[in-house]
């Protein structure tokens, strides 16, 4: 069996590469990676592509036999549903049914409302003219018939309103019925983002069946122009290279913000002729398009990179919160993250982009769009400086274990450390201020150490490649021992005590983190040399030769970067850390 190379182009392209693997990836009947498609990287040479040639791959019967267009509703509905007023229609159905049964639905303005909203949204024109597609294939298409006829309000007594809304509910969950009114959700809310003025995006075409147009306007095109041999086409297309014959040329004024209208705006060609063409499978893949992007609340965000197609699909992967939840990975106790922030989405996949080929990784390109229909592209790179620290493997395993363990309650708040420490690194911000208060955290919740350890690893390896010191390592095991130190003299002062946490020496936490966050010197010193003349020598003296104030505190004066390096050091082991913990850890990253 011959396959078929679809190459990466432009970021809208790539973004449809990423939403055709993801669309092939969730189709669950019988299409397999590596038997109808798959990945082919630079330097492979299977199915007789060149070596310098990337991609997805499809099986051509595979292209043939396949119905593309099941595959892109499904993947739509998929993704796109619970973004939906099809999705919130039916909360409002369930939590009017459960008010209803528990004897508290009543007449006040919070569910007038609700009972507005069901009633305004399915009989908007979009969903009539879905319902008016698909009426002939469904069951009980009367529910909706008397929805048009008789709105619901409180002229209903409960029971009655209840009966309605639980066929409702029935009728709402027929799969044709889903399909068809999140697709319109879908269709005028999400794709019409990208591309517009073609297929069911064409004006004319809107109360036309859906599936049909899709179909007639992408695939049978797509399908055809694999089929045929191009021997004797001339025309290109602009974005693979391809030889494509007039017949099937396709404009990219469909695409937004891309291109004007072509057919009235011929100025910007030679002779004002048009030669800015797309081939059928160029056209369909930037279709798919709004399926590589992630949804973010009001905004779309992709991530364009340079090192292959598996990365790209890798750091733009969706559906994790799901499976977080399932392997454990997260805390019971940790916030709900129904809504993703941008920059919580960026530090998680930035942090699954670092466990695929980092060393390759020169740039990463973020695209970010609004969902409004004037909001435009904006873009952003992430410089290289950035890429450096993060490839950094010290930086990685704190990364990897801040993404299991994400939040921490700070002033009855949650934060998201993981978020902070990434943007602070895209940014070139210091860690020190996270630090500090994830440290003062620490003294109510001592479980918080674990992540003030990995935010100290990160603070301190960017120094060193900020620096640009070879000898990296060398300066990492000077400040564990500082830390080291730290952890002998918390050991003496709670045997010397008779006490087994931090209560006993809570106060000169606090005074070392104060000197610490306002760059104090003298006064931290002051405070470490008090400590270690009221310490009682302890009698074994191995543990006595540890006892000893760290000779490296000398260099910590007139320079602020060694005193928050050192001083943090200290800190952390004085709280609890030591180097026995720390290979623990880094074997669990490992």
């Amino acid at each position: 069996m011959s396959k078929h190379l679809i190459i990466p182009g432009d970021f809208l392209k790539n973004a449809g590469i990423v939403g055709l693997y993801y669309m092939l990836k969730e189709y669950n009947i019988d299409i397999l990676e590596g038997r109808e498609y798959g990945i082919k990287e630079q330097g492979s040479t299977e199915y007789g592509f060149e070596p310098y040639e990337s991609g997805l791959w499809l099986d051509e019967d595979f292209i043939e036999n396949a119905d593309w267009t099941d595959i892109f509703f499904k993947a739509c509905v998929k993704y796109y549903r619970d973004s939906t007023v099809y999705a919130r229609v039916l909360d409002n159905i369930n939590v009017i049914i459960d008010k209803i049964d528990n004897d508290v639905w009543q007449e006040n303005s919070a569910n007038k409302d609700m009972l507005k909203f069901i009633s305004d949204k399915l009989l908007s024109n979009s969903y009539k003219s879905g319902f008016d597609n698909i009426k002939n294939d469904i069951e009980n298409a009367y529910i909706y018939e008397n929805l048009q006829k008789e709105k619901l309000s409180f002229k209903l007594d409960a029971c009655e309103l209840k009966r309605r809304l639980q066929e409702l509910n029935i009728f709402l969950k027929q799969p044709l019925c889903e399909e068809t009114f999140v697709m319109k959700s879908v269709i005028f809310n999400y794709i019409n983002c990208f591309w517009e003025g073609k297929s069911f995006l064409y004006i004319p075409n809107q109360k036309k069946n859906m599936r049909e147009l899709f179909e007639q306007d992408f695939i049978k095109p797509f399908k055809d122009y694999v089929k045929k041999q191009h021997i004797k086409d001339k025309d290109i297309c602009i974005d693979c290279g391809k030889i494509l014959e007039s017949n099937d040329r396709v404009s990219i004024a469909f695409l937004k913000d891309i291109a004007d209208d072509l057919d009235k705006k011929k100025s910007a060609f030679w002779n004002c002729k048009v030669d800015a063409f797309l081939c059928p499978e160029c056209a369909f893949i930037y279709a798919l398009c709004p399926l590589g992007f992630n949804l973010l609340g009001s905004r779309f965000a992709f991530l364009n990179t340079n090192i292959s197609i598996r990365g790209m699909i890798e750091a733009n992967k969706k559906n994790d919160y799901a499976y977080m939840k399932e392997n454990g990975i997260y805390p019971d106790n940790a916030v709900k993250r129904e809504k993703e922030s941008y920059s919580q989405w960026f530090a998680r996949m930035l942090n699954r982009l670092m466990e695929y080929k980092l060393k390759e990784l020169s740039s990463v390109q973020v695209i970010i769009r609004g969902t409004k229909q004037d909001d435009k592209y904006v873009f952003a790179v992430v410089s290289n400086d950035a890429l450096k620290i993060i490839r950094e493997k010290k930086v990685q395993n704190a990364l990897q274990y801040m993404q299991m363990y994400p939040y921490i309650m700070i002033e009855g708040e949650y934060i998201n450390i993981h978020e902070q420490v990434v943007l602070n690194i895209l940014n070139f911000k210091g860690q020190e201020l996270l630090l500090n208060r994830v440290l003062r955290a620490s003294i109510e919740t001592p479980a918080y150490n674990a992540s003030g350890y990995w935010i100290y690893n990160v603070l301190l390896w960017s120094n060193i490649v900020k620096s640009g010191k070879e000898n990296g390592g060398k300066i990492a095991m000077n400040r564990l021992a500082v830390m080291n130190s730290g952890y002998s003299l918390r050991t003496t002062l709670l045997a010397s005590k008779g006490a087994k946490d931090d209560e006993c020496i809570r106060g000169t936490l606090y005074q070392l983190m104060n000197a610490l966050s306002t760059k104090n010197t003298g006064k931290y010193l002051e405070i470490v040399m008090r400590l270690y003349s009221s310490c009682k020598m302890p009698a074994n003296e191995e543990q006595a030769g540890k006892l000893v104030v760290p000779s490296a505190f000398v260099n910590m004066f007139n320079n602020p970067a060694l005193f928050e390096e050192y001083g943090y050091a200290f800190l952390l082991g004085l709280k609890g850390c030591n180097s026995n913990s720390k290979k623990q850890d880094d074997n669990k990253n490992d």
